[in-house]
C-alpha cells in the first residue's frame, strides 16, 4: 500500500519519552541557519517577479510583477553580509548549528558554502529552489530532490543529513525523501517537541520537527526590536529548561541572514546565544546529532505507527 500523511492528535501524549540527552542535558537546543538568498524566485531564473519574503518589505512586493530590484538588494545583503556576521556569533562562541540549505543558493556563493564545510555544520536540504512542492507533480518534485542532493554534495562536500521543504510538503515528499535512500530524517512537521518514528511503505523513518515560533520570521510583524525578540525566544528557552527537570525537550530556533544577520536585530540573538550559554545542562547541538542520539536511545519500533 503506497503510504499516505495521517494525522496524529495524541503523539506522546502525557507521558512523553526521556530523551536521556547527553550529559542529563535537560533540554536540546539546535540553532538553525536557513541557506536561501539566490534561489528564490525572480526573472533571472524564470519566475514572472522578485521573492521579498523576510525581509524590510515584510512579503509585500512593491512591484507585483516584474524585477524588483529593492528586493533583490535586501536578498542580497543576507549572502553578502547577515551569512558573515551569524557565523561569527557563533563561531566567538564555540556554538554549533545546522544549515537550512537551498542548493542553487549554495551554487552561487562557494565562499560560504566552503565556509559551513570547514565550520562542520551540518546541512538539512531545503530543497534545490524556493518551489512550492505542492504544486509539482511527483516526478518534477523527485527530480527536484535528487537535483539538490545532487548540487549539495559538490558545494559543501557531502550530502545533506535531513530535508525541508521550504514552503511546505506535498503529500508525496515524504515518500519521495524515503525512497531517495539516504536521508536520515525529515523536519517536514511543527507537530511536537520530540522526534518520532514513522513507517513509510515498509521502512522506519525519523521526524525531527522544526519550529516557526521560536523564529526570526516573527520581525515579520509579531515583534518589532532586538529585544522584543529576545525576550520572547528567552522565555522560550527558560520555560522548556524548567520543563526539563522533568521532561525534555527539544527546541528548535530558525535563523534567516538577510533578517537577524542586520545589526540592531543580531544584537538580540547575541543576547539569546549568551543567555543560554550561561545555563547548565543544555546541549546545543547540531540537528544531525538529535537524529542520531534519538535513533540510539529510542531506535525505530517496528511497523503499524501513527503518521503525522
Amino acid at each position: 500500500m503506497r503510504y499516505e500523511v495521517k494525522r496524529d492528535f495524541r503523539g506522546y501524549g502525557a507521558h512523553p519519552p526521556d530523551p536521556s540527552w547527553p550529559g542529563g542535558a535537560r533540554i536540546a537546543v539546535n540553532f538553525v541557519m536557513n541557506y536561501e538568498e539566490g534561489s528564490e524566485p525572480s526573472i533571472g531564473d524564470g519566475e514572472d517577479h522578485s521573492e521579498s519574503g523576510l525581509t524590510e518589505a515584510f512579503g509585500l512586493g512593491q512591484i507585483p510583477k516584474g524585477r524588483d530590484l529593492a528586493a533583490e538588494g535586501m536578498f542580497e545583503y543576507g549572502s553578502r553580509v547577515g551569512f558573515w556576521r551569524l557565523l561569527r556569533l557563533f563561531q566567538e562562541r564555540g556554538m554549533p548549528m545546522t544549515i537550512f540549505g537551498c542548493a542553487l543558493a549554495l551554487e552561487r556563493n562557494p565562499e560560504a558554502a566552503a565556509a559551513i564545510r570547514e565550520a562542520g555544520y551540518d546541512v538539512c536540504c531545503h530543497g534545490w529552489r524556493w518551489v512550492k512542492h505542492f504544486e509539482l507533480s511527483e516526478e518534477e518534485e523527485r527530480a527536484h530532490i535528487r537535483r539538490a542532493v545532487a548540487s549539495l554534495e559538490r558545494t559543501v562536500g557531502a550530502r545533506p543529513d535531513g530535508w525541508y521543504c521550504r514552503y511546505g510538503p506535498s503529500v508525496n515528499t515524504r515518500r519521495l525523501v524515503v525512497e531517495e535512500g539516504g536521508f536520515f530524517y525529515d523536519s517536514d512537521s511543527y507537530a511536537d517537541e520530540l522526534p518520532w518514528w514513522v513507517t513509510v511503505e515498509g521502512r522506519g523513518h525519523l521526524v525531527v520537527p522544526y519550529s516557526l515560533t521560536h523564529n526570526d520570521g516573527k520581525y515579520a510583524g509579531s515583534v518589532g526590536t532586538s529585544d522584543d525578540w529576545f525576550s520572547f525566544v528567552r522565555d522560550g528557552f527558560d520555560t522548556l529548561y524548567a520543563e526539563g527537570a522533568a521532561a525534555p525537550k527539544m527546541m528548535s530556533v530558525g535563523l534567516h541572514m538577510r533578517l537577524i544577520g542586520h545589526p540592531a536585530r543580531a544584537a538580540g540573538l547575541a543576547r539569546l546565544l549568551d543567555h543560554i550559554g550561561r545555563h547548565e545542562g543544555v546541549w546545543v547541538t547540531r540537528r544531525i546529532d538529535i537524529a542520531r542520539h534519538w535513533a540510539t536511545v529510542h531506535p525505530y519500533p517496528g511497523h503499524g505507527l501513527n503518521e503525522v
